[in-house]
């Protein structure tokens, strides 16, 4: 197995970018230990959207999410994601 070459100390953010940006990883670190990163605590970005509903289908969904006490738009975000995880799961 190869040496691998160090890692120079950065003075700054910046100077650890430029440097990147020259320099190739291979070499600097030894692939058969690089594991995959976690980030338990990132939240996913999101995005606004206009849904125009049938009136009596939001009051449905709004009765529901009173009775398990949570807000009306996650209940639809977690019936949303339920319905896509079915639907993958069945290979759609």
């Amino acid at each position: 197995m190869k040496k691998l070459k160090r890692i120079p100390r950065f003075k700054s953010e910046e100077a650890e970018s430029k440097f990147w940006a020259t320099h190739d990883t291979v070499g600097y670190f030894n692939a058969a230990r690089i594991k995959k990163g976690a980030f338990p605590h990132l939240k996913p970005t999101t995005e606004s959207i206009s849904l125009r509903l049938p009136e009596y289908l939001l009051a449905r969904i709004k009765e529901q999410a009173n009775a398990k006490d949570v807000p009306y738009q996650s209940l639809m975000k977690i019936y949303l994601a339920n319905q896509i995880n079915r639907e993958l799961g069945k290979g759609f």
